[in-house]
């Protein structure tokens, strides 16, 4: 009997197993299934789950370093250009297969094999090749020195690690994968579509074995209805930093007797406008927009102080960003009277303002499966009316509002930073094809070839000031165009239920809880 047999008779067993006799299963859910788990794929792969099956070579540590993980040491050419890893021995696939060079270098030559698909990342566009040494060493060569290599050989995709076994005949993973198959703490056993998805743990895992021997994923698309699972038992955890459930159902959670915590930040929530469609073309019109926004009350009457109020898009505290720019204070009278300046007024008897008889509307795009978005939505939309802005509000399920996102279909839209491991330099690197919003935010600037330049120059930069320098322009020309409206520095949330103890919060967004929590009893 294979392990997916094996796993769905214990699911099928724990069924009817007494009250209490289930507290070796955690109960997790998320607004849709996990998908395939391609680990150098996109769209339906939901990265929390793959990261609980894939590693990386190196882990992103909370202080911004990275420390060795399926590599247990490293060394870099004096060029910067060349790394030498060497692998971790006695590591092994779920499915017994070793892990070693040979199974590192397959991986990344499917990765670049399929280049477009991760124009986003500079990593890819750097390296030159990956070689096997030997059976546990890797030499991997870029073009140029390229900085951020450690960082995003960190990331959760593209490049992490699939076993040979779970690649297509044809090798290129871009046309599926045959099993998601890695050498994480958790191996996906059953996945029943718009249902749940079920990993148990992976018993010849090298590192620390989770406490609990399955996490299942249940599929609760309406954050009400998760919240009121996680009442009646249903779900032991609630975590994320994407409105699992909206910030007062956590607030009245947390003053309820469950543990629960808030991260530390790890990302901006903002708004991006595209800078190449009216009338978000106008430099006005995204001044005043950052002016009307009352962050201070989406903080306290949104988030319930769970989240701070961002001024910048990028926090002071991610490298190269605390460069004093000087923040754009709520002010509705200044917001109004730029509007006035552009010749965007407000005749009398009128709510909407108007231009050479063009209304000054604008569509604000949002996730619809996301419950803080939408009540920050309906924030902005009345602070903007305030001042003569009509927003019309459109919610868009997943595959659309990242379709919309990818191909500029918007003129506002939510358009978070990554956080770390990837904020600046992947952040802006994205900004330079058009796979994100950034790229789009951009198009209407005549800086936009200027700003490329400094992007692309700083990626490659070996000295620490003139990269410094680059960023800085970077930067600052984003802010004084008024290309994005931050609104607060995003956090995760997290509550676990009345049988579940040791609930901690990882170094991004994307590490989720599931190896440190534990059964009460």
């Amino acid at each position: 009997m294979n392990i997916r047999s094996l796993a769905g008779v214990a699911l099928a067993l724990s069924l009817f197993l007494p009250l209490g006799a289930q507290a070796q299963t955690l109960d997790f859910s998320w607004q849709l299934n996990v998908g395939p788990l391609n680990p150098h794929q996109y769209g339906a792969n939901q990265m929390f789950a793959q990261s609980m099956v894939y590693e990386p070579l190196v882990k992103y540590q909370a202080d911004g370093s990275v420390a060795p993980w399926l590599a247990e040491s490293w060394t870099v050419s004096e060029d910067g250009t060349t790394y030498i890893f060497k692998l971790r021995p006695g590591v092994s696939f779920s499915n017994g297969e070793p892990f070693n060079a040979a199974a590192v270098v397959k991986n990344f030559d499917t990765v670049l094999a399929n280049k477009a698909d991760h124009s986003w990342l500079g990593l890819v566009a750097a390296l030159e090749k990956v070689e096997a040494v030997d059976d546990l060493t890797v030499e991997i060569v870029t073009k140029k020195p390229y900085y951020p290599m450690l960082q995003e050989l960190s990331l959760v995709r593209p490049v992490r690690f699939l076993a040979p076994a779970g690649f297509p005949p044809s090798g290129n993973t871009a046309e599926g994968i045959a099993a998601p198959i890695g050498t994480g703490p958790w191996v996906l056993s059953e996945s029943v579509l718009g249902q749940y998805d079920v990993f148990v743990r992976n018993e010849t895992y090298w590192g620390d074995k989770p406490a609990f021997e399955s996490v299942r994923v249940k599929v609760i698309a309406d954050p009400n209805t998760r919240a009121i699972a996680f009442q009646t038992g249903e779900i032991d955890l609630i975590y994320g930093a994407d409105g699992q459930v909206t910030p007062d159902t956590f607030h009245m959670l947390s003053q309820s007797g469950f543990e629960s915590g808030v991260s530390a930040p790890y990302e901006a929530m903002a708004l991006a406008f595209h800078s190449g469609k009216a009338p978000t073309n106008d430099l006005a019109v995204r001044q005043a927009v950052n002016h009307a926004i009352n962050k201070d009350a989406i903080i306290d009457n949104v988030f319930y102080g769970t989240q701070r109020r961002a001024d910048t898009l990028f926090p002071t505290t991610i490298p190269y960003a605390d460069i004093g720019l000087e923040p754009y204070a709520y002010d509705p009278a200044k917001a109004a009277a730029l509007l006035d300046a552009a010749g965007w007024t407000l005749a009398d008897g009128q709510t909407v303002r108007s231009k050479d008889g063009v209304a000054l509307a604008i569509e604000l795009l949002y996730p619809a499966p996301d419950a803080t978005m939408k009540s920050v939505a309906e924030v902005v939309q009345a602070d903007l009316a305030a001042i003569g802005i009509a927003i019309r509000l459109v919610a868009a399920e997943d595959a659309e509002f990242y379709g919309r996102r990818t191909e500029g279909n918007f003129e506002m839209i939510f358009n978070p930073t990554w956080g770390a491991p990837y904020d600046p330099h992947a952040f802006l690197s994205a900004m330079l094809v058009p796979v994100n919003g950034g790229y789009h935010a951009l198009s209407g600037l005549p800086e936009k070839p200027a700003v490329n330049a400094a992007i692309t120059a700083a990626l490659n930069s070996t000295d620490e000031t003139d990269r410094q320098a680059r960023y800085d322009f970077v930067m600052r020309t984003l802010h004084e165009e008024a290309l994005y409206a931050p609104i607060s520095n995003l956090a995760a949330i997290g509550v676990v239920g009345p049988d579940v103890t040791g609930l901690t919060f990882g170094a991004t967004s994307y590490d989720f809880p599931f190896e440190t929590l534990k059964p009460k009893q």
